[in-house]
């Protein structure tokens, strides 16, 4: 069975992440021990919260560097959900200008309404639009519905990096990739039907 490291640093609902992956015939590890990661076919670093917090958090954690090491460095794959995207990033602004993680660059910034009917935080169901093919969306038609919660997006800096947008807030990218390395602004594992095919997707890779 394809063990997964769950990244726990204190900022993500990563029990129902757990349960997701397990659905989809994986083996969910929740931890935040280096061993882990290192026997690990998969990581996937979940969250809820503000960028400063989420960075601060796996840094105190001591998670950087064996997350770089298996990532970068060994090619493991890896998904991003929601804050767990937006810590990919080279920098965001949310709590004051933070680095992040920095692989993939690009910054975090605000969304800004661009209509008096638009609410901030963006939450429920909005469409992901492909900008291009990806493993994630196989058997997943473009405009299909998922479940997002949040107040940042990623403004990539590379149109290469963009895989897919979402139509609010003027449009934002939501979700972000290179080689082994997948971030989706939704939560897959609030999404129902769908968001189990993005998880089964990812454990095919």
């Amino acid at each position: 069975m394809k063990k997964v490291a769950i990244v726990d640093y204190g900022m993500g609902n990563v029990d129902s992440v757990a349960r997701a992956v397990q659905h989809c015939g994986g083996e969910p590890v929740i931890t935040s021990e280096t061993a882990d990661f290192e026997v690990a076919n998969y990581i996937i670093l979940p969250g809820v919260g503000a960028f400063q917090a989420g960075m601060k958090n796996i840094r105190s954690h001591g998670l950087e560097v064996v997350l770089r090491e298996q990532v970068l460095g060994k090619g493991v794959p890896f998904l991003g959900i929601c804050l767990g995207m937006q810590l990919l990033a080279t920098k965001g602004w949310e709590g004051g200008e933070t680095e992040g993680l920095g692989w993939i660059e690009g910054e975090i910034k605000r969304l800004l309404p661009d209509s008096s009917d638009i609410r901030i935080p963006h939450v429920g169901w909005n469409e992901v639009i492909f900008n291009q093919p990806s493993f994630v969306f196989q058997n997943i038609p473009s405009g299909k519905d998922f479940y997002f919660v949040h107040s940042y997006h990623f403004s990539c800096h590379h149109p290469q990096d963009e895989i897919a947008h979402t139509p609010y807030c003027g449009g934002f990218v939501s979700v972000v990739g290179r080689n082994n390395i997948l971030g989706v602004q939704f939560h897959p594992e609030k999404s129902q039907r769908l968001g189990l095919q993005v998880m089964k997707n990812f454990l095919s890779l």
